[in-house]
């Protein structure tokens, strides 16, 4: 079975997001929404809010699964079988960044990476941005499935 592991913090879920977990979706028998769980941040959303936004807005896909994780992405990996990790990219910036994580990533663990331009609709997004507009009431319905628009407006409401 080919079988990846697509990683993030999902803080929270976009469409850009989703762009990438629906394309590897066909690459792969099966892919892992990885959800990291970093102690040493604090997200908006908890890790268990993520996972459950992330498993509803992806249950049209019979080949994806949500897990959380925490500590090396690679031993995740190695726990859920998979050689392959998914990752979009936006920009070249984004690469400089990725490259040195994927060449970690191989020497580690063998654990390959394969990399996915963004859409052009998403190349500007960003979970960080999506909540700074939301934050300030701008219109963010294009940028995230209603369920998450629908829980940002709850949760950054004054």
């Amino acid at each position: 079975m080919r079988r990846a592991v697509c990683p993030g913090s999902f803080d929270p879920v976009t469409n850009g997001h989703l762009d990438i977990i629906g394309r590897a979706s066909r690459l792969f028998d099966e892919v892992i929404v990885g959800v990291l769980v970093n102690q040493s941040k604090q997200g908006l959303f908890t890790v268990e809010e993520r996972i459950t936004m992330l498993r509803e807005v992806t249950s049209s896909y019979d080949n994806v699964r949500v897990e959380s994780f925490r500590g090396l992405l690679v031993d995740f990996c190695r726990d859920q079988q998979a050689s392959v990790l998914i990752k979009g990219l936006r920009a070249v910036s984004d690469f400089d960044y990725e490259l040195q994580m994927a060449q970690m990533n191989i020497g580690l663990a063998g654990v390959e990476t394969l990399f996915m331009p963004t859409n052009p609709l998403y190349s500007f997004l960003s979970s960080s941005l999506v909540k700074d507009v939301a934050k300030w009431g701008g219109d963010i319905s294009a940028h995230v499935p209603d369920l998450v628009r629908d829980q940002l407006q709850t949760r950054l409401r004054p």
